[in-house]
């Protein structure tokens, strides 16, 4: 059940964000006194850290890149890479409930 709840959560936040443009990125998110985007990033970041922790290799950083428009991209990829590792449904929970709190924070 947990990958379905991530499947929703991600597929939720990107319908949420998937159309912005930069201004919309570039605002301070609702709470965090961050950017959007940053934010985001941030999410996309946390999920990689999971994948690699699930898949046994060392952390890597995932490029921010120049495009913020490309975060919904960078968010469904490490996604799949999280579920392809065939991480637990604790993972897989937490990830869901990060997306969840990451899209009520924006």
């Amino acid at each position: 059940m947990s990958a379905a709840e991530l499947e929703e959560a991600v597929r939720l936040l990107v319908g949420q964000v998937g159309h912005w443009q930069q201004p919309r990125w570039a605002a301070v998110a609702t709470t965090g006194n961050v950017p959007r985007a940053d934010l985001v990033h941030r999410l996309v970041q946390e999920i990689a850290n999971l994948a690699a922790d699930a898949e046994g290799t060392p952390r890597r950083s995932v490029p921010r890149l120049d495009n913020d428009l490309a975060l919904p991209d960078q968010l469904r990829v490490v996604t799949a890479d999280l579920r392809a590792a065939e991480a637990g449904d604790e993972v897989l929970a937490r990830a869901a409930a990060e997306v969840t709190a990451t899209r009520s924070a924006l």
